[in-house]
């Protein structure tokens, strides 16, 4: 083979690969946008019910930037945070094991968003050493064929990956589904031996702005929360 063959080869191959990225980086980037507008749209549903009980308890959305959007209710925020980079999927993986994929590798390469959950007084209260919690990754590939992977409701979302598509009404899903799984996912008393002591300066530090560390499973290994 000629060294300009190989350079030609190599120019081919640079080609294909920022192509590809593109394209799913668009499909990420639709898809985050998909999920914002199902997030209106369930603000819009809640605010209907008009009962004095709801709205007492508010539910807000907020697009916070291209790459981000929260949504805020009964004293939780959910934060969906799209990476900016694309990622081929491990070896090992299941969907690496799936026909879809086999036939097709490029279709391992995915976009992520993540679903965070934080106590919202933790922004509030700019409480910086609060606990965040990962609660469930979106993947999204060239086809704009996504599967997630998420702790318990969020996770018996996962539908197969050859014939998933994310649509408006899928987007929906995975935010109720969220929503629900944050709902029923309690804040825990951390374990006394974990504050009994406390320094003088600590103490004055939380008095303002209260940064006495607090997270749903504090003093718990996330790991323990059964899926």
């Amino acid at each position: 083979m000629s060294d300009k063959t190989k350079t030609e080869n190599l120019f081919t191959a640079l080609i294909e690969k920022a192509s590809l990225k593109q394209d799913v980086y668009k499909n990420t980037i639709e898809a985050l946008g998909t999920l914002k507008e199902g997030m209106e749209d369930l603000v819009v549903q809640y605010n209907r019910l008009g009962s004095i009980e709801a709205k007492k308890i508010p539910v807000v959305f907020r697009d916070r930037s291209e790459f981000e959007a929260e949504l805020k209710f009964a004293g939780d925020t959910l934060v969906f945070m799209m990476h900016s980079n694309i990622f081929e999927m491990p070896r090992d993986h299941e969907v690496m094991k799936t026909p879809y994929v086999k036939e097709d590798v490029s279709r391992s390469y995915c976009g992520i968003i993540n679903i965070f959950n934080f106590l919202s007084d933790s922004f509030k209260y700019n409480r910086m050493n609060d606990i965040g919690y990962l609660i469930g990754r979106i993947f999204i590939n060239k086809d704009m064929h996504y599967f997630i992977e998420g702790k318990r409701e969020i996770g018996f979302l996962y539908k197969s990956f050859a014939n998933a598509k994310m649509t408006k009404k899928m987007a929906l899903e995975i935010i109720e589904s969220a929503v629900m799984y944050t709902i029923n996912f309690d804040l825990l008393t951390p374990p006394y031996d974990n504050i009994k002591e406390v320094t003088v300066q600590e103490f004055r530090a939380a008095l303002d702005p209260m940064q006495i560390k607090t997270g749903k499973r504090l003093g718990f290994k996330f790991q323990a929360d059964v899926d």
